[in-house]
């Protein structure tokens, strides 16, 4: 067996993350922290697992937690985890993150996204970008992984055959997604209240949302293009569902395909992956409800002169702690798919 933690497991993708453990035949847990719920008993605060966890509490985070520990998940807001990296690194085999802050590789970008300088980019480097369908090999010769955020998953799954291919350009490219609610973090904000959000479809973060560079260093990454080559205008929304995400993307073609071609290119890019489905329909948040799927597809518009590109994801499974246990599944040298469903669940 082996043997888990999670710093920061009181969170919506820490809930997630401890649900799948449970039903992971080769990860044992060995502690939860929360310190904001620290001594709260795991049960009290999420019933729904009560029946896996019992009376365990979520503990206080202290370096003492790592003995004997062989792999750390964190779920930690963003800028949280790179205080406890440097020792995280030393003394476990492999690290999980779940939030940004080892995602983008350029450290001058996190002051002008996320307001304040990196404290530790000497570890950027050792962290391989967690999305496994188009980084598996770093992946597997990393002991550290950076998971995706739900939107670059969804956005750059729904659009990587494009532009693996150069069938697109890589400038002008505009991406409008909706998120449920969850995937704003457990603690109770203004514009997340029950009031707020039911009845409502607002969009957010206009111009300036932290996901943009992780979407264009992924574009720049799959094209071997220079980052400077990549503009993309990303607008998310916030939708009146829990979970779920559906990003729609808009590109400009290199040249003539045509909607049947297009998908044949997509089914033959994936046609090794488990956990993206290419399909003919609409994708759907609901067709991949709790399951660490993608489902996609692509037009060719002839009318407009644009490819549109469609994706569709569970924010907290594939876009957060589903797609963090399949990371750590290849860290461990398990196949990919231990413990996690490609089924989601309906109705």
């Amino acid at each position: 067996m082996t043997s888990v933690g999670i710093i920061g497991a009181s969170g919506f993708t820490g809930a997630e993350l401890l649900r799948l453990i449970a039903a992971h035949p080769h990860f044992e847990l060995a502690f939860a922290t929360g310190d904001s719920q620290a001594g709260v008993a795991i049960a009290d605060l999420y019933p729904s697992l009560a029946a896996a966890y019992g009376g365990i509490e979520f503990a206080g985070y202290d370096d003492s937690l790592l003995d004997g520990v062989d792999l750390v998940f964190c779920g930690l807001p963003h800028g949280a985890s790179q205080a406890l990296m440097p020792t995280l690194v030393q003394k476990v085999q492999w690290v999980v993150d779940l939030a940004a802050d080892f995602r983008l590789q350029d450290a001058s970008l996190y002051p002008q996204w996320y307001g304040e300088s990196h404290p530790c980019p000497e570890l950027l480097p050792q962290f391989a970008y967690g999305l496994p369908e188009l980084y598996r090999s770093q992946i597997a010769a990393a002991s550290a992984v950076a998971v995706p955020g739900c939107y670059p998953t969804c956005t750059t799954l729904a659009i990587a055959p494009l532009v693996v291919n150069g069938l697109v350009h890589l400038d002008g490219i505009v991406v409008n997604a909706a998120s449920g609610v969850s995937g704003a973090g457990r603690p109770p904000k203004p514009n997340t209240t029950f009031c707020t959000v039911d009845e409502d479809f607002t969009a957010y973060g206009l111009l300036n949302h932290r996901h943009t560079p992780e979407i264009e260093q992924n574009i720049a990454a799959l094209a071997s293009s220079d980052s400077s080559s990549v503009s993309v205008l990303f607008t998310p929304h916030l939708a009146p569902m829990n979970r779920g995400m559906l990003a729609t993307c808009y590109l400009r073609p290199t040249g003539s395909k045509n909607t049947a071609q297009l998908l044949e290119i997509y089914e033959e890019f994936y046609a090794d992956e488990q956990f993206v489905v290419v399909t003919e329909g609409s994708p759907s948040t609901k067709a991949c409800l709790s399951s660490n799927t993608a489902h996609v597809t692509v037009r060719a518009d002839e009318r407009t002169g644009h490819i549109v590109a469609i994706g569709a994801i569970d924010n907290l499974t594939k876009g957060a702690s589903g797609q963090a246990i399949q990371c750590a599944n290849i860290l461990a040298g398990l196949p990919e798919a231990t413990g996690l469903s490609s089924i989601g669940v309906y109705p």
